[in-house]
């Protein structure tokens, strides 16, 4: 392989050009953390005097966003439950079965990632209308497992992917179970993954609102559609606050995957999370 030689030119415009990039994709954020410390009540940027006042406001008496917040919470947490669920199991199916069809099967695994959000959020009304499921944080969370078990059952293929299937089997001839190999070799080694799984299985939850949107009642809002409603009727700056938040929690949840990266062995266990989009899927794998 030829080695391409790199010039003082070549790093000063790739340097550039990162740069701006990274600029363009950090503005909006960095505009909205910004912008809601501002004391104008229109959301100025930047802002001509700071205050916390904003953040205050949400936690005031009458404020619904505790409610919005700690219902987008159960809904996540029951959706990272049942994303787990779903996904270990695709994932150990697509991974150390011979399933017939695999690809067929992972391609409709991973459908709902390419569907439109609102087609699906369409579909799953025309679904749980007849059974009077409509506003039920458990219909939501059902909703929301539609598009974060794909999610989950790419990293936990990856994960399974990388786990030595020579330490199962050798637990295995010396005499123990299945249930004791999965146990004692195969989900402990997997959970860093398991837990990479279970966060952005949270986050895909916690910030959905197609779905939500459709799905939802005046009892149940979501906090995604919470924002969209008041951005819908009134000026309100306090969503300025509410939306550094989700930011801070999105955040949060990257620091958190990288330290389960690094405490599961981060490069010295490929795969861990979803980088190889085909993993276990290719003809080596199949015949394996």
């Amino acid at each position: 392989m030829i080695a391409l030689r790199s010039t003082l030119a070549g790093r000063i415009f790739l340097t550039v050009a990162s740069t701006v990039i990274l600029l363009f994709l950090a503005l909006p954020i960095v505009l909205i953390v910004v912008t809601s410390f501002g004391k104008d009540a229109f959301g100025a940027f930047p802002p001509d005097s700071w205050t916390l006042g904003w953040y205050k406001v949400l936690f005031a008496d009458g404020s619904k966003w505790p409610a919005a917040l700690s219902l987008s919470a159960l809904i996540a947490s029951l959706t990272t439950v049942f994303s787990l669920l779903l996904g270990i199991t695709a994932a150990t199916a697509l991974v150390r079965s011979n399933l017939p069809l695999r690809s067929a099967v992972y391609g409709l695994v991973l459908a709902p990632l390419v569907i439109p959000q609102v087609v699906i959020a369409l579909g799953l009304f025309l679904l749980f209308e007849p059974a009077a499921m409509l506003g039920s944080p458990i219909a939501i969370a059902l909703g929301h497992t539609v598009l974060a078990s794909p999610i989950a059952v790419m990293i936990l293929m990856a994960t399974l992917k990388g786990i030595d299937e020579r330490l199962e089997d050798a637990a295995a001839s010396m005499g123990a179970g299945r249930l004791t190999v999965a146990r004692r070799i195969t989900l402990p080694l997997a959970m860093p993954g398991m837990i990479a799984a279970a966060i952005f299985s949270f986050i895909t939850s916690f910030d959905e609102f197609f779905i939500s949107q459709f799905l939802s009642s005046v009892d149940t809002t979501t906090l995604p559609v919470q924002v969209f409603n008041v951005l819908q009727f009134d000026v309100d700056p306090s969503v300025t606050a509410i939306s550094a938040v989700l930011i801070a929690i999105a955040v949060l949840a990257l620091v958190l995957v990288a330290a389960v990266r690094r405490l599961g062995g981060g490069g010295k266990q490929d795969g861990l999370l979803p980088t190889e989009p085909a993993v276990g899927l290719s003809t080596g794998s199949e015949t394996s």
